[in-house]
């Protein structure tokens, strides 16, 4: 590895969130879920939550709509949505759904500063109402079109960049946000990763 790319990797490091997740729950489209990883490193986002409950857990991602991304960003996979939402809360203070409800609140009056798991559902279906009952809260992604959603890949980029807006407003990326043991381990995976670019 050069020193430059060491450099680069160090750098990423020290600017990846570890208050911000993403969760899909059966998103059957690997490239929306590649997508999304690409949306995620992007922002810094380092981990990401994937349920599957209908389908068989995905073996692959779309390697070429993630642009590389699934190398550098911690997937955890789950086939029981109970176990996923357990796992999430351990990390992270609230959860909140994109859900088309009368009581959804506008992206753009969250506080996205705090510890927060977002959650986005199936392509066709949207969040499950399972999990829409366990959420802390729901919200929409304001629009004035005549179709009411956004590709789901869509709809999670559009909402991690006003995290990464309000976040960075906040210094969150001022300063190196994983622990210390966080920090190595994941330049240890990363190093290992790097001779498969």
């Amino acid at each position: 590895m050069t020193p430059e790319r060491l450099q680069k990797m160090l750098t990423v490091l020290q600017k990846r969130q570890n208050d911000l997740t993403v969760v899909l729950e059966n998103v059957f489209d690997p490239h929306n879920v590649s997508a999304v990883m690409r949306s995620c490193d992007a922002v810094g986002v380092q981990e990401i939550f994937v349920v599957d409950t209908i389908a068989p857990p995905a073996k692959r991602w779309g390697y070429r709509s993630s642009g590389s991304a699934y190398k550098w960003i911690t997937v955890h996979q789950f086939t029981n949505l109970d176990a996923c939402i357990t796992a999430v809360r351990q990390k992270y203070e609230r959860i909140l759904t994109t859900h088309l409800a009368a009581d959804a609140v506008s992206l753009y009056e969250l506080d996205l500063t705090l510890k927060l798991g977002l959650v986005f559902g199936n392509e066709q279906n949207g969040v499950s109402a399972e999990l829409n009952a366990a959420a802390d809260g729901n919200f929409v992604i304001p629009q004035i079109g005549m179709i009411p959603s956004l590709n789901i890949s869509v709809a999670c980029a559009v909402t991690l960049y006003e995290a990464y807006r309000q976040k960075r407003l906040a210094g969150h990326y001022a300063a190196q946000k994983l622990s210390s043991e966080e920090f190595q381990k994941l330049k240890t995976q990363w190093s290992a990763n790097e001779k498969n670019v």
